[in-house]
């Protein structure tokens, strides 16, 4: 069974600010709630090719995982895949104005993946909690960039 788990939110942050922030995965452990380190294994910044490594806490496990950047368009998308472990997946990030003025920011965060083993049985355990841990974590996200936006 395949995992597809969409989610988005408006940021009231101009679109160039918010994909910035959002597409450094060194900011990851800031918004994600269950990341809890990401250590880079080519220099940043993020381009097509770019490894970071990432430690994780989900469903009570701590997952270690490698992304790899497949596609990225700076401001508006960003790729990465995983093919190591018992859950291999892809994460896509877009951002795109909201409204004419483009005062804010809609952005999405898609997680979408083919489980294999004990963790296939739990595809739809895994699904309804990634789709939990994903609004919580737009919502971080959201807040700590309407808060303090980026003053770069």
């Amino acid at each position: 069974m395949q995992v597809d788990v969409l989610t988005e939110t408006v940021i009231a942050v101009r679109c160039e600010r918010v994909a910035a922030y959002a597409s450094d995965p060194s900011h990851a452990p800031e918004w994600y709630e269950n990341i809890a380190s990401v250590e880079w294994q080519t220099p940043p910044p993020a381009a097509i090719g770019s490894r970071m490594a990432f430690v994780a806490r989900f469903l009570g496990r701590r997952l270690a995982y490698t992304y790899e950047v497949t596609a990225y368009e700076p401001g508006s998308l960003l790729v990465m895949r995983t093919a190591e472990g018992p859950f291999p997946m892809e994460t896509t990030y877009t951002w795109e104005p909201s409204e004419p003025a483009g005062a804010h920011t809609r952005m999405t965060l898609r997680n979408r993946g083919e489980p294999s083993g004990f963790a296939a049985l739990a595809a739809p355990v895994v699904t309804a909690a990634m789709r939990r841990a994903q609004r919580k974590d737009l919502a971080r996200l959201k807040g700590l960039l309407e808060e303090r936006p980026p003053a770069w």
